[in-house]
């Protein structure tokens, strides 16, 4: 006969109750692990936004596209430095670096780093091409308070404004703080800087001639006219009144934008292959005026991203 013991029997309810606990915690650490070893692969993904290289070109006389397949970024080229506008994602400033030089530049000679507006995807790359340049960086008061502080946007309302602090990007070091109208000057090259806020409270358009020839071409590099519904700031619906009546007042014979596919990058591009005259490729001031219409337009009838 088998021995048997007096201890009572656990009941089934109690060893679930026991069970639970190491099943939990087994459940944590493959979360864990997971997010251990998927977390490299997010960020990687998160600084460069899958963005692709793109071959460099030149736009007009002494301006180059250096951007990605859409996110954008332009040189401006002079005898006495460079001036380079918007820095993309952070994992995208190695990839406009190489641009530079595969156009013939030299990223130390980049004295000026101006910024259209100072999201992710444009102020991002900014510390790191800061770094490889030396250059100083410009931008507005608004614009200055987010580069410097990685992203972060204190303007705008939670959850997203907490959203901007968690994926911050290396900050930049602001040396300048522009106001409408003032000009950027490296030499015989000038920018000028117009508020154009909306799309965010420091969104900056900049303007400048380029010599292509023996023709001056006006070109206007044009912040983003998108409403975001989810980051909304104070006095926000007056600024876009303002902007479009600033940009519908700026001459324009080349325009660009911080997204590519909006000014046609790639269209006009594949034009300059077989125009007479490359740049005659990227005189569009109908798809200006169309672009500041359609956003004022999105605008009336309160549509968002």
């Amino acid at each position: 006969m088998l021995p048997t013991s007096d201890a009572p029997r656990e009941s089934a309810p109690s060893r679930r109750r026991r069970r639970w606990p190491i099943i939990l915690l087994g459940l944590l650490g493959v979360i864990i692990a997971a997010a251990i070893i998927l977390y490299p692969k997010w960020r990687r993904n998160t600084d460069n936004g899958g963005q692709k290289p793109v071959e460099p070109f030149r736009i007009a006389g002494n301006f180059y596209y250096v951007g990605a397949n859409d996110v954008a970024s332009f040189l401006i080229t002079g005898p006495q430095g460079h001036i380079l506008i918007d820095g993309g994602y952070p994992g995208t400033a190695p990839l406009i670096m190489a641009s530079i030089a595969k156009l013939g530049f030299n990223i130390r000679d980049v004295k000026v780093l101006l910024n259209s507006e100072p999201h992710f995807d444009h102020g991002g790359g900014l510390a790191a091409l800061q770094k490889a340049s030396g250059a100083q960086l410009w931008a507005s008061a608004a614009s200055a308070q987010v580069l410097s502080s990685g992203g972060y946007d204190a303007g705008i309302a939670k959850p997203i404004g907490l959203i901007t602090w968690l994926i911050r990007y290396p900050a930049p070091r602001v040396d300048h703080v522009v106001k409408d109208g003032d000009t950027i000057t490296v030499g015989p090259t000038k920018v000028t800087a117009h508020l154009t806020p909306g799309h965010t409270a420091g969104c900056t358009s900049w303007t400048f001639p380029v010599h292509d020839g023996d023709r001056v071409l006006n070109v206007v590099s044009a912040c983003s006219l998108v409403g975001l519904g989810n980051a909304h700031y104070p006095g926000q619906r007056s600024d876009f009144e303002r902007t479009f009546r600033v940009l519908h007042g700026l001459p324009a014979d080349i325009w660009v934008t911080s997204h590519a596919r909006l000014f046609g990058r790639y269209r006009k591009l594949v034009a300059s292959r077989t125009a007479k005259d490359p740049a005659d490729a990227f005189i569009d001031p109908a798809g200006y005026r169309a672009y500041v219409d359609s956003g004022e337009a999105r605008f009336r009838r309160g549509q968002e991203h």
